[in-house]
């Protein structure tokens, strides 16, 4: 079975970004520390940080300090895999960017994108679906391949009215201006292209009815693969649940129990994007959401049943979590609020 991560496949537009700079693929890989051999594997997912560390060496070892715009430029709906042809068959623009959204856990599960209406434009933004800063040719390369790509379905030329990127100026803006005919506003909130509504609405000149049912039935179920391969930490999750409150499991008793070691459980982790702590955080946050709706357990139990040291670190713990202390959140959950509803998105500039 499939593991989630980042398919092996996004190594591929590096490598053909490198083969027409005239480098030679081995001896980046060699650069990079990089076991080309899993390449050997078209089933193999890698890190976030492993892809990260590739963009980044190899902006080092071209001298290119736009690596990542660069690349964004040469991708190709192929080399996207059966996602790439999700889209190329899709019947507008927008349907494409709704198939981009839904199966892009096939080819990665750490990007992903939305977009809004705003008057006379639709603002794309592009985000991480998990906390935290990659390096700025991750983002570049995304924003430059999707804008090349929106060009390449619509089969026009796109005018983007405003880029806007959340890190920090690069110092020589001049590239962007070849690739997208304007420089991005730099410190901006969120990681932004926006362009005119209308190109949304576009037919896209190569959709096939047909070969989009193939093909979406082919992205669906490696969509469904792999949302269940995310399974291995909610396997950890439900496990770990099951240990409370007769002990609160350690790394090595997990590691354990799973027939692994704690280096190979670490890793399992980490390419799903977490870790033995954060699971730990989220057993402990769940169990206590539960326990507190039951009037029977004090405040004190409650602490102590999820092995904290003392009452006070729970308390600190959960207003940490939740915004709220452990008594605040009883008395509102047991007034019948909704402490879990969802609310509506929204973005700003």
């Amino acid at each position: 079975m499939k593991s989630p991560g980042i398919a092996i496949s996004m190594i591929y537009p590096i490598m053909k970004t490198m083969v027409h700079k005239g480098y030679e693929i081995e001896k980046f890989f060699h650069y990079a520390s990089f076991d080309s051999s899993l390449l050997q594997n078209v089933e193999a997912r890698i890190s976030v940080e492993e892809l990260e560390h590739l963009m980044t060496a190899a902006a080092k070892y071209t001298q290119d300090d736009h690596f990542g715009l660069h690349q964004g430029q040469m991708t190709e709906l192929v080399d996207m895999g059966v996602l790439g042809y999700v889209m190329l068959h899709s019947k507008t623009v927008v349907d494409a960017l709704t198939a981009y959204q839904r199966y892009n856990v096939i080819l990665c599960n750490v990007f992903n994108l939305d977009w809004e209406i705003k008057e006379d434009d639709v603002l794309i933004r592009m985000f991480l679906q998990n906390p935290g800063r990659v390096s700025r040719h991750c983002i570049e390369e995304m924003a430059s391949s999707l804008f090349h790509l929106i060009g390449r379905l619509s089969n026009q030329r796109i005018s983007l009215h405003e880029i806007l990127f959340t890190h920090d100026s690069p110092g020589d803006t001049e590239p962007y201006m070849s690739v997208f005919g304007k420089a991005p506003r730099f410190g901006a909130k969120n990681n932004i292209l926006r362009m005119s509504k209308d190109l949304l609405k576009h037919p896209i000149m190569y959709s096939d009815t047909r070969l989009l049912g193939v093909f979406e039935t082919i992205a669906q179920e490696s969509s469904d693969e792999l949302t269940q391969a995310n399974m291995f930490s909610d396997r950890v999750v439900q496990w770990m649940k099951k240990c409370v409150p007769s002990f609160f499991p350690t790394l090595q008793q997990t590691a354990e129990f799973f027939g692994i070691s704690t280096r190979t459980l670490q890793n399992k982790l980490k390419v799903e994007n977490t870790s033995f702590n954060d699971l730990s955080i989220r057993v402990r946050k769940e169990l206590a959401m539960g326990y507190l709706k039951k009037r029977e357990y004090s405040v004190t139990e409650v602490a102590y049943l999820l092995y904290f040291s003392e009452p006070s670190a729970f308390q600190s713990a959960f207003k940490k979590w939740t915004g709220l202390t452990p008594g605040q959140y009883r008395a509102k959950s047991l007034a019948g609020q909704d402490m879990t509803k969802p609310q509506k998105y929204s973005y700003s500039l």
